[in-house]
C-alpha cells in the first residue's frame, strides 16, 4: 500500500502518470508496503496467461527474491524510475523515504533494485548512469544500503499512517536496527537471478 498522502498525477507525455505527495514527507518515513491484497504471481502462472496480461506485469509489476511477480493494487503500481530516487525498498517488504520529499514532489524508486527482465535506458536526468540493468542490485546495494542506513533511524521517530501494516516481528526488528541493536539486513536480500 502506498502512503495516504499522495495521489496518482498526470507528469508529461513521455513518463505518464505518477504518484505525486500531497503533503510532506520527511525522511525516513515508509511510503510503501507490501500488504494483503498485493498479489503476487509464480513465473509459471505467469507462462500459462495471455500476452495481455503478461504485458502488464511485465509493466507494473516488480520481481521478488523468490523470483515472483509482485502487482500492487493500489497506485504504488506507478511509482516510476529516478537515477536519483527519492525513496528506497529495504529487506524488510516496505520502502522509505531516503530525503524529504515536499507536496507535489513525485515519488520515484530506482528500477535497479526491483530485478527487471531487461535492461532499459532512462531518461537523462544528469547521472553518471543511464541504463538500468537486470544486475544492478548486484552493482549498487552497498550505496543504496548506506542510504538507507542514514534514515533507519528516523523510522520509529516519525508519524508512520502505515504502521500498522508491518507485522510486529519487523516492527521489533526495525527498532533493533534504528537502535543499534542489530544490523539492518542487506537490501542485496531482495535480489532474484532474473534467467
Amino acid at each position: 500500500m502506498i502512503h495516504p498522502h499522495t495521489e496518482l498525477k498526470f507528469i508529461s507525455e513521455e513518463v505518464g502518470y505518477g504518484v505525486v505527495a500531497t503533503q510532506f514527507i520527511p525522511a525516513g518515513t515508509i511510503t510503501w508496503v507490501l500488504d494483503k491484497f498485493d498479489r503476487e504471481f509464480s513465473q509459471i502462472e505467469v507462462d500459462t496467461m495471455k500476452p495481455i496480461y503478461q504485458n502488464i506485469l511485465e509493466t507494473y509489476s516488480f520481481r521478488n527474491n523468490n523470483g515472483n511477480f509482485v502487482l500492487c493494487w493500489d497506485n504504488g503500481r506507478f511509482v516510476n524510475h529516478s537515477f536519483n530516487s527519492n525513496c528506497l525498498t529495504t529487506a524488510y517488504d516496505f520502502e522509505i523515504a531516503i530525503r524529504d520529499i515536499h507536496p507535489g514532489e513525485e515519488l520515484t524508486d530506482d528500477y535497479g533494485y526491483l530485478n527487471i527482465s531487461e535492461p532499459f535506458r532512462g531518461i537523462n536526468e544528469g547521472t553518471k548512469r543511464k541504463v538500468v540493468y537486470p544486475d544492478d542490485l548486484l552493482k549498487y546495494y552497498k550505496v543504496w544500503d548506506k542510504k538507507l542506513l542514514k534514515e533507519f533511524g528516523n523510522i520509529p521517530k516519525l508519524s508512520q499512517p502505515l504502521r500498522e501494516l508491518v507485522s510486529e516481528d519487523t516492527w521489533n526488528e526495525v527498532l533493533a536496527v534504528a537502535e543499534n541493536k542489530k544490523e539492518m539486513i542487506s537490501i542485496l536480500n531482495n535480489y532474484y537471478t532474473v534467467k
